[in-house]
């Protein structure tokens, strides 16, 4: 009985892999449901997170038409959202009273992407193993015909894009990265109008590379500015360009595109994972944090040089610090600090920082962090930003890249077969 079970499971998993390279993403739902049965799941639902990471949308087949399934779940105050939040497997009530069900987290390494719920005629290690690996291998799937689809793009919004923000969105990494050596993770608010805010984040063999740009202005341009920013820092890096002459590169593209009208504050940094040394040049922005333990920060202090494309021949000056490991580094834009209601005080400096170092002492996976501090900078706007509010975080974790639990307890991936908690 456990050897068909078992073979069952690849049954389940080799099917689908085959049938998913020839897949519109459409038939995702039916195909994953059809070979499930094979390994005894009796339904499968897949549900993604949005944009500003507020709700889940279950991503529709043909087979779950007038099926009565929620189309859509808040991911603060309800079980699947605390799967989604802490990375947990967690119990969920069976469709009818039969059998058993589950809430299962969608990860792309440590990226979330949503949660599945799954549906088993028995409740056994063999069946949460079965679980993991067709959640793993569905968010692959998703991951991989994510940059074709626009049905995934409209799952994510819950309301229109502006131009901005849809060139903004296509341009970046993922919002979320982990080895055994470090985790990145980032924020950007609002979601929807997004437009002179970018980051980027790049391993390259020991070095990760870091970069945050707040471009002038609030507009369709203050997109196109940060883009051809980011853009030219990513190409003069490539070319194995240092610090200084990155961002030389990008004043250069910026003024010969707009000729002093136009310019983008921002911070390029390198990481060297195997000593925890902090590079980093200031183009005229705010200066990083470093978050060491639970309550202890520092804002260190490097001269800024001229935003790129002013042109005013300020020195540049790389900046260097010793970390520790398990130090944060905390880049971030003026959106965040100085967010305010009408009439109110900033957001601060200060309370940004103390929330980070409060969740951090919490135990909160970093992304999970990052989501409830963009809603507390949101609350504290009154729900609507006049700015771009990004934040980027790394933390370094320590030389050796196979220390990878530490990283997976840090971004809410559970390490081996993933514990399965009660539901509320």
């Amino acid at each position: 009985m456990d050897q068909e079970r078992e073979a069952g499971g690849r049954r389940m998993l080799a099917g689908l892999l085959a049938a998913s390279h020839l897949m519109p993403i459409e038939r995702l739902p039916d195909a994953t449901a059809a070979h499930a049965r094979a390994a005894g799941f009796t339904q499968v639902l897949i549900y993604l997170g949005d944009l500003e990471r507020r709700v889940m949308r279950l991503l529709g087949g043909t087979d779950l038409s007038g099926a009565g399934h929620a189309k859509e779940m808040r991911i603060d105050g309800t079980t699947p959202g605390r799967a989604y939040q802490y990375g947990h497997v967690l119990h969920a009530a069976p469709p009818g009273g039969s059998g058993s069900s589950w809430w299962v987290p969608l990860l792309d390494g440590t990226e979330r992407l949503g949660v599945l719920r799954v549906t088993a005629e028995r409740d056994d290690a063999r069946t949460r193993e079965d679980m993991d690996r067709l959640a793993a291998l569905l968010a692959l799937i998703i991951v991989s015909k994510r940059t074709s689809s626009d049905t995934l793009a409209e799952l994510a919004r819950t309301g229109p894009l502006s131009i901005a923000a849809e060139m903004q969105w296509n341009l970046m990494p993922p919002s979320t990265y982990a080895d055994g050596r470090v985790v990145i993770c980032a924020s950007m608010e609002p979601a929807h109008r997004i437009s002179g805010d970018a980051y980027e984040y790049a391993v390259d063999g020991p070095l990760v590379h870091l970069s945050l740009f707040d471009a002038m202005g609030h507009d369709t341009s203050a997109g196109l500015c940060a883009a051809l920013a980011l853009g030219a820092c990513r190409n003069a890096r490539r070319e194995g360009a240092g610090l200084i002459a990155t961002g030389e590169v990008a004043e250069a593209a910026l003024i010969e595109e707009y000729q002093h009208r136009r310019y983008v504050t921002g911070v390029l940094a390198t990481l060297d994972t195997r000593t925890g040394l902090l590079s980093w040049v200031n183009r005229g922005h705010q200066q990083p944090i470093i978050i060491r333990g639970s309550r202890w920060s520092t804002h260190p202090e490097c001269r800024p040089a001229h935003p790129m494309g002013t042109g005013l021949g300020l020195p540049t000056t790389v900046c260097r610090e010793q970390l520790e490991p398990g130090d944060r580094v905390v880049f971030y834009t003026d959106g965040i600090t100085e967010a305010r209601r009408p009439g109110g005080e900033e957001f601060g400096l200060t309370r940004f920082t103390d929330f980070i170092i409060r969740h951090h002492a919490d135990g909160l996976p970093v992304p999970e962090t990052l989501r409830r501090l963009v809603q507390a900078v949101l609350a504290h706007h009154d729900g609507a930003l006049r700015d771009d509010a990004t934040v980027l975080l790394c933390e370094w974790i320590g030389p050796e890249p196979d220390d990878t639990a530490r990283a997976a307890a840090l971004s809410g991936l559970p390490e081996g077969d993933a514990p399965v908690s009660p539901g509320i």
